[in-house]
Formats: structure tokens, sequence, C-alpha cells
């Protein structure tokens, strides 16, 4: 037990507080149980660690272990919580939840067994966490991180610190916010790199290995994270790789599913599972003209990669529209409703239509349409209801 202290405090003495994610502040730590979930690399454990830091000057008030850690293979997580509890200790932060067998139960019972024990759990693994609420809903809190937003970006850089904007303020005021951006700042070369390296906080560390980074990324999430939620065989590991490189190489893809599915050697009912999956993992982006039921998975109407970082990391070729749209629906998704438009391309709260586009882009496709907008790329400072693309970056 003594090597996980060590791992915590070395951890600790090691996090920067230099930035700050943008949930970092909306969480309320005061409550008992908290679950923070999202897609590998976004920055969830810094964001615990960056917690107790700030706030445990008694560093043995708090424990941070990785269910991951081989001490678990022998131990279990309520002889540490008992150790913990009992050596004084009133909050556990548990990472990596999904590694650890039946952790919903454990978690449920150290709930109930330790009533003034604050519990903080994070989870790679959306899949997983959505999968096994049930039992803790009534209980926990749910958080979800995000990757960065162009707006983080341009403050972890230290560039800028752009005010967050909610959209409809946004689709009001955006000639003066970006008047008052661009006086200082040299927005669009900036937004290229950030399409390119950004959305995951860690580019900082890996200089030019991010795209194989990135990769690395993606076959965790495949061979790591899914079977930690399913019990699934070897040979559908290899054709979940399979079904993301084919869609990495297509998207965006409407998709013609039976012909997928026959060249996966798969079944409609296993295809789905597998493209849901790589969505709920963060890879993959599903839309559909209507609100997804997760309890009756169906055809997707068009599929992305999760990001534009995705994009250059596992696709040969990078088409500019398609990164265009990519950069729309992951921005603006992590704020509000996003589904595909039968005129122009987003339908955003059911109300906004947005065509997405280079600087040429007209209305022609929308101009009948009441509340539809442009978003345009290639551009620094918009006009009326023509918004730059690199705005909706802006958004958390």
């Amino acid at each position: 037990m003594e090597s996980l202290f060590n791992t915590y405090t070395r951890r600790i003495k090691s996090v920067r507080l230099n930035f700050y994610r943008y949930l970092y502040s909306r969480i309320d730590w005061n409550d008992r149980l908290i679950a923070i979930k999202g897609a590998r690399g976004v920055g969830k454990t810094t964001l615990i660690l960056q917690h107790i830091k700030n706030d445990f000057p008694d560093l043995r008030k708090a424990l941070y272990v990785s269910l991951d850690n081989l001490w678990f293979s022998t131990n279990s997580l309520a002889r540490l919580a008992d150790y913990h509890y009992t050596h004084g200790g009133t909050h556990l932060f548990l990472d990596e939840v999904h590694r650890y067998p039946d952790w919903q139960t454990a978690i449920k019972n150290l709930y109930d067994d330790y009533p003034d024990l604050h519990i903080v759990y994070t989870g790679s693994s959306m899949l997983e966490i959505d999968h096994k609420q049930g039992d803790l809903s009534r209980r926990q809190i749910v958080y979800t991180l995000a990757g960065m937003s162009f707006r983080e970006y341009l403050k972890f850089e230290g560039i800028a610190d752009i005010p967050r904007v909610d959209i409809k303020t946004l689709l009001q005021k955006h000639m003066s916010i970006a008047s008052s951006v661009t006086e200082s700042v040299r927005i669009l070369p900036l937004f290229e790199k950030y399409l390119r390296q950004g959305y995951y906080p860690f580019y900082k560390d890996t200089f030019q290995g991010y795209g194989m980074r990135l990769q690395d990324v993606a076959r965790q999430v495949i061979e790591a994270d899914m079977p930690a939620v399913d019990d699934i065989q070897f040979s559908t590991i290899r054709k979940v790789r399979k079904m993301l490189m084919i869609l990495a190489g297509r998207v965006p893809h409407t998709p013609k599913m039976a012909e997928l599915y026959r060249e996966l050697e798969t079944t409609r009912e296993q295809g789905l599972k597998m493209l849901y999956s790589l969505e709920r993992g963060g890879l993959l982006s599903l839309l559909s003209y209507e609100p997804k039921n997760y309890r009756n998975l169906s055809r997707p109407d068009k599929i992305y990669l999760e990001n534009p970082n995705l994009m250059y990391a596992l696709s040969e070729r990078v088409d500019k529209g398609t990164l265009r749209e990519t950069f729309f629906y992951n921005q603006v998704s992590a704020v509000e409703e996003v589904l595909l438009a039968t005129k122009g391309d987003f339908l955003v709260g059911r109300n906004m239509l947005f065509e997405v586009g280079g600087r040429n882009k007209s209305f022609d496709q929308i101009k009948d349409e009441p509340d539809s907008y442009l978003a345009i790329d290639d551009v620094e400072v918009g006009y009326g209801n023509k918004i730059p693309l690199w705005m909706f970056g802006l958004l958390y």
C-alpha cells in the first residue's frame, strides 16, 4: 500500500496549476459522490489532481489512486478505502474506474458504508459509466469533460483569455467580439494550428509525436476500455479497429450500412453496437435528423470523426469541407443539441439552422429559412448572419 501513497504524492507534486479546464470551476466539490466522464486524454486526471493540490493542505485527508494499478490485482478497493478512512482520510479520488471489476457495486458499497467519505471517480470510457449508472443515479452528480475548445487553446498557449460566450450572445454580438479579439491577435493561423493539434491538452508534451499519440489513444479505447465494458472477443476488437479506419478514410460518411457490415463480416446488430461504442469512446460522432435513442440503436444518417485532431491523425487525406463541419459539430454539440438539417448542414437547439463553408459560401441553400446562419471559414470578422467559423470555439 505504501507504493500507492508514494505514487499519489509524486503526482500531486508534479501537477501544474497554470491552466484550468473550463469544468474545474463548475464542479461542486462538496457533493459526496461525483462522477467525471470524458474521452481518453481530455484532462480528467489533471482536473482532480489540481483540486487536491489546491484544497487539501494536509494531503493525508485525500487519496488519489488509479484503479488500473497492479496493486488491485491482489487487493480490493474496499481494503484501501477502509485503511484510508480509519487513518483520518475524508476524500477518495478514483481514476480509471472502468478498469476495476464490478466497479459500480464497489462504489455503491463505499458510499453506503462510509457516510462521511467523499468520493470522486473518473472513467475514460463513456460507455461504461452510462451503461452501469442505474444503482448510482440517485446518489451521484455526473459531469462530462469535453476536449479543449479553441478558446481554451488560446488561453493554454498564453495568447488570449477570451470570456466564454453562449450561442445566442455569439449570434447577436459576433462582430464586436471578433473585432476586439483580432485587434491584437492574428486568429486564423492559430485556428489552423488548433485544428491540427490542440483538442487534447497533452499536445504540449508530445512535440512531433502527437499524431502517433492520438493513434495510441484510439488503440487504448478499443483494446483496453471496450473490453472492460463488455466481454468481447479478440475477433470483435479487430473488427472495431477495422471499422474505425474504414470510416476515417470515408468521413463524412453517409452510411450504406449493409455494405459496411459485409466488409467487416459482421451482423447489423453487432455492427451498430461497435459503431455506438466508438462514439461513446470519443472517436466517432454519429449524427441523425432525430435525437438519439441509445436503448434502440438505429442507423445514423451521417458519420464524422469526433474532432479535427483525429482527422489529421487517422486519415490519409483531410478534406477542408469535412474539417470545417467536424469542428463546428464538435464545439457546438458540447453545449447545445445538434441534429442534421434537411436544409443546410446542422440544426442547433431545434430552431437555429447553420450552413458551414468557406469565405465565399452563400445563403442560397437556406435563404428562405428563419433563424438561419452561415459559419464561414477564413474570415476574421463576420457581418450580419455570416459568422466566422473560429468563433464557435468560444462556447465553452
